[in-house]
């Protein structure tokens, strides 16, 4: 299962690489695709109408979720142990990668930042 960051769902959305729109699209249909309550208001928070605001939120009920209590306190705790805020990873990046630590998911992301956060806190 992938958890998939805002930077690649806006390019998704903008259909801006057809690489990443075919592989998506790939995840999405065989059902890898987890969503997640902090990408999706991210991605709601820069919605221009409501037809985006529309494909958003279908996206968002039609996806598998996980368990998210306590994912703040777990993102708060790995920012901690692995000093991420002083290397430019924000809280919401933690959640992120709490989520795929706890449950042992895989990350989809244009971030570099968050992509060796990922490699670091799997170490």
């Amino acid at each position: 299962m992938i958890l998939v960051d805002t930077s690649v769902w806006i390019d998704y959305f903008r259909m801006a690489s057809k690489a990443t729109d075919e592989l998506m699209a790939s995840y999405i249909d065989s059902g890898q695709v987890i969503a997640l309550s902090p990408v999706f208001g991210e991605l709601l928070q820069g919605v221009l109408d409501q037809r985006e605001e529309k494909i958003v939120m279908d996206h968002w009920r039609n996806l598998p979720k996980v368990d998210e209590s306590h994912l703040f306190i777990e993102a708060g705790r790995l920012s901690f142990q692995h000093k991420l805020y002083s290397v430019g990873v924000g809280l919401i990046d933690c959640y992120i990668l709490a989520a795929a630590k706890v449950h042992k998911l895989d990350i989809f992301s244009l971030d570099k930042k968050l992509l060796r956060a990922y490699l670091l806190i799997r170490e």
